[in-house]
């Protein structure tokens, strides 16, 4: 059976030009980038040359990019180093729908004296600027708000927010991880200080990151014990990963074009023909400023769970909306935030293309899912589909 992967807001393939280039760095040029010899020599230069194109993907200086080990270890770093920094602050500006890695960071923090403000958003998901900005305070460490939601993908607004923190002399992150390689990023045109990225969400391998951190912006490295990365990140270089990343990154860049209008197509001609075909079914998030590749529908009266078991027996991945643990009913924070109504919210499904889709697995997903619905909602005791076509006219 073959796989329709429709799921590359969780990971990504790696592109056959990217395993290409790491592979003489597991065997022929395994050596070390520190050593002072030739051997280790032609390594670090190749490492020079991956930040160099990680940095004309994103418009920044090569010497602005730290390379880590993904985009969680690279938002504690930035969340950190703002707190070592200033130690005197204990207010952290966020908001309600980020990822895990610093939602968690931030409650863990709580526990430790700090005062964390999360942002509202509206029923598309958006942030209400006027409250961001009376919640700047002289108190305020850092402002984290991711660049581009990975559940819904909504875009937020964060070259006006990063500008209003800078006049206030607030650090601003931004997590990008769902942003990068997705939609234009161009560091000389914003204010952020520091900015996540993440490798194997740009169909580079797992296990890689990046850490931008814009230069004159202090910064105190979350891993000590080894003077690489310019004493900012300790630890022997992940070399084959680095130098994929790099390859990643430019591919990236030659294929923005196509991230933004043949998957932008893709990606609405499936949620058109689900919406049409599937009745009491909505889209999650706003359709104006939103990643050129993600979709998160909501089917009314059935669970996630149960539409990606069933598209999984077609081939078919995807990812719920309802992210739901052993034992919880609950749906995501996500979708909890943008005031979902939970009959809607347990039944969402994100779909997140790339450039690796094709029309055919479109057509596929189209022509299973309807029915895949249909079976749900005949076994719920909620739906009634009568009373469904009444109200509708």
């Amino acid at each position: 059976m073959t796989t329709v992967y429709l799921d590359n807001n969780a990971t990504t393939q790696v592109a056959p030009e990217v395993l290409e280039a790491m592979l003489p760095y597991f065997s022929k040029f395994y050596g070390n980038p520190s050593s002072m010899h030739s051997f280790g020599g032609q390594v670090a230069r190749k490492i020079r040359e991956a930040r160099e194109q990680v940095a004309a993907l994103i418009g920044a200086q090569p010497d602005e990019i730290i390379f880590t080990s993904c985009g969680t270890e690279s938002d504690n770093a930035a969340v950190r180093s703002a707190l070592y920094s200033s130690p005197e602050k204990r207010h952290i500006l966020t908001s309600r729908v980020e990822h895990p890695a610093i939602r968690a960071l931030c409650a863990h923090l709580a526990g430790q004296g700090y005062r964390i403000t999360e942002l509202a958003v509206d029923k598309d998901g958006c942030l209400d600027m006027d409250q961001y900005e009376k919640n700047l305070t002289p108190d305020t460490v850092i402002v984290s708000l991711m660049w581009a939601n990975n559940e819904t993908g909504v875009i937020f607004p964060v070259e006006e927010a990063s500008r209003m923190a800078r006049e206030r002399g607030i650090p601003f992150h931004t997590d990008a991880v769902q942003a990068a390689g997705k939609i234009p990023i161009d560091m000389k045109q914003n204010a952020v200080d520091m900015m996540s990225i993440s490798g194997h969400k740009l169909h580079a391998p797992k296990g890689i990151g990046i850490l931008y951190v814009r230069k004159g912006t202090k910064f105190s490295p979350f891993m000590i014990g080894g003077h690489q990365e310019r004493e900012r990140r300790g630890g022997t270089e992940n070399t084959p990963s680095i130098i994929g990343l790099g390859k990643a990154c430019e591919l990236a860049a030659q294929r923005l074009d196509r991230e933004n209008t043949y998957v932008r197509q893709l990606r609405d001609r499936l949620e058109t023909a689900l919406l049409k075909a599937i009745p009491q079914s909505r889209v999650n998030g706003s359709t104006l400023h939103r990643l050129p590749n993600t979709t998160n529908i909501s089917f009314e009266f059935v669970e996630g769970e149960g539409i990606l078991l069933m598209l999984d027996q077609h081939g078919i991945c995807a990812s719920s909306g309802s992210a739901c643990t052993s034992g919880s009913l609950q749906p995501s924070h996500v979708l909890r935030a943008m005031g979902v109504p939970f009959t809607m919210a347990h039944g969402s499904i994100r779909f997140s293309l790339s450039i690796y889709n094709t029309q055919d697995e479109i057509d596929l997903v189209i022509e299973k899912l309807p029915s895949i619905i249909e079976r749900l909602r005949s076994m719920s005791p909620y739906w009634n589909p009568l009373k469904e076509t009444c109200n509708a006219t």
